[in-house]
């Protein structure tokens, strides 16, 4: 499984609005230069984004986007599944009941579907918080005069 870049930048983007804690609207603009992100990529991202729920939006000269929930209640699992569409390692396990001819024998079925539960469980346990939590922490371990 491969991250796409949409994916990547969806949670650069969402962890840029998570560190502004001053309940403003930022625009686009001024997240597209701090994570060096083309602005119309971001707008894409932004679409898919909002229609989940994760964003507020506001027009207007002060307009722009913010969380529409806490860091601590959106996890990478679910930004991911939105920007990648689904998290599975192969495609027998798309839906929710497996549809392959060789579901009954395949040798393999059980590694995917243990890799698949390690992933999910993996990035359900990571939330935007904890990521500016521990990068906090790692900054504070590195300072020194």
């Amino acid at each position: 499984m491969k991250i796409s870049t949409k994916g990547r930048y969806a949670l650069r983007m969402l962890l840029d609005l998570a560190e502004r804690k001053d309940d403003r609207f930022v625009s686009l603009k001024e997240i597209a230069e701090r994570q060096n992100i083309s602005k119309q990529y971001l707008e894409q991202i932004v679409s898919l984004l909002h229609t989940s729920n994760f964003l507020r939006a506001n027009r207007g000269k002060q307009g722009g986007y913010m969380l529409s929930k806490a860091p601590a209640e959106i996890t990478v699992a679910q930004v991911l599944r939105i920007t990648e569409g689904s998290l599975v390692p192969v495609a027998c396990l798309e839906d929710e009941e497996n549809r392959c001819d060789r579901a009954g024998i395949c040798k393999t079925l059980s590694v995917w579907e243990g890799l698949y539960e390690l992933i999910n469980e993996y990035l359900e346990g990571i939330t935007l918080q904890d990521i500016l939590d521990r990068h906090d922490m790692q900054g504070a371990d590195s300072y020194s005069i």
